[in-house]
């Protein structure tokens, strides 16, 4: 009997280790895990240099308030700006309360420059933004808001890739745009770099904010640092989280100089969010996620894509589609994925559902060729027993 609340549809496996990209069940059975805490351990299990920081930090400090100067988050934040568009950032604990923040920075900044009526933000219906109120309003879906009422007010949606209709929703009480550079829960959907600019350019002329969610899609797991980077854009708020701790939980929200301003001492705050541990943790990922680290995200993610693709053409009836960008990939099949992904498991390999049908694979991004061969045999060995 379990005392957890029944929120959860957990399977009926539980792990006692991991190393790299395999995991060690309880029975002592080796998997390969190509759901890394769904796209979060970009390091893979036990990264000796996470393993290393987080154990000289526990002996020195754990946590302190935020009232005072924390310089590991200091050190971490110049990290972060000196590598992107950013000019500040907040951290959090967890990609909801990333989104979260982003929201409230989104308003906060038409309220400190006069027009505190623009407070609605425009999402693709359906998408992912997390499991608080307002992320899951701001997603769109039906499924996640059922029981959740009253509706949370200040969202407007449109179906992915109907440009019209989200034109028409802008108007002047629209604060910003809020999209999944790459939607994972939706189904591995990327957004387009032709539409990331258009976008970038939609909002300059309407005068509202770009947000872009990179909390699954960022942090090296493109192939680049982040997913928007591939449209040569600026956004305005990102918020991010999963890889950027390597497993550990820290969010954050990134933001350019015009929109921090706004942010002044009282307006937000996190009592965890950007504690020593958890910023040290986040230090020794950013060192890692470098250019050989890319390189290879970019050269096992092409090798990868390029063979399960020949396993569509060899099972045209299972596999529908592939989809991805670096090591985010789905394979989309013509029937419900229940099956598939259980015969998997059944084979050691994990790996996760999303929406149409889809199934995610998301090696970490030091996966080796040998790891990624072993994945495609497995499901070739699957498509083969479903053909």
């Amino acid at each position: 009997m379990s005392f957890l609340a029944n929120n959860y549809n957990r399977k009926d496996l539980a792990f006692e280790k991991g190393k790299g990209s395999y995991l060690i069940s309880k029975k002592g059975k080796k998997y390969l895990d190509f759901v890394q805490g769904i796209a979060v351990n970009s390091l893979g299990h036990a990264n000796p240099k996470l393993v290393e920081a987080i154990n000289k930090q526990s002996r020195k400090l754990w946590h302190v308030s935020n009232a005072f100067k924390i310089p590991e988050g200091e050190k971490l934040a110049k990290k972060i700006v000196n590598r992107t568009f950013a000019d500040s950032v907040i951290f959090q604990n967890s990609g909801a309360e990333a989104t979260e923040t982003a929201i409230k920075i989104a308003r906060r900044y038409f309220y400190s420059i006069g027009k505190p009526y623009k407070t609605r933000i425009i999402c693709i219906k359906n998408s992912f933004h997390g499991r608080t109120l307002a992320a899951i309003h701001a997603s769109g879906s039906k499924k996640m808001v059922e029981g959740f009422g009253p509706k949370f007010p200040g969202f407007d949606h449109f179906k992915f890739g109907d440009h019209k209709k989200l034109k028409s929703l802008i108007n002047k009480n629209t604060a910003a745009i809020m999209i999944e550079t790459v939607m994972g829960e939706g189904g591995i959907k990327v957004i387009p770099s032709w539409c990331i600019k258009e976008l970038r350019e939609l909002c300059d002329k309407k005068n509202i904010l770009l947000i872009l969610d990179e909390v699954q899609c960022g942090i090296g797991r493109s192939g680049k640092f982040f997913a928007f980077e591939y449209a040569k854009v600026k956004p305005d708020i990102v918020p991010i989280a999963k890889g950027i701790g390597g497993g550990f939980p820290i969010g954050a929200v990134l933001m350019t100089n015009k929109i921090s301003k706004a942010m002044t001492p009282g307006t937000h705050g996190s009592t965890f969010g950007g504690n020593p541990l958890a910023m040290t943790v986040g230090n020794a990922v950013l060192d890692q996620i470098n250019n050989k680290l890319l390189n290879n995200v970019n050269k096992m993610s092409k090798y990868f894509i390029k063979n399960l693709e020949n396993l569509k053409k060899k099972y045209p009836n299972i596999i529908k589609e592939v989809r991805g960008l670096g090591l985010l990939i789905g394979l989309q099949l013509f029937n419900d994925q229940t099956k598939f992904i259980q015969k998997l498991m059944d084979n050691k390999l994990l790996t996760i559902r999303a929406a149409e049908n889809v199934i995610r694979i998301l090696p970490p991004l030091n996966v080796k060729k040998s790891e990624i061969n072993l994945a495609l045999k497995i499901i070739n060995k699957v498509c083969k027993e479903l053909n």
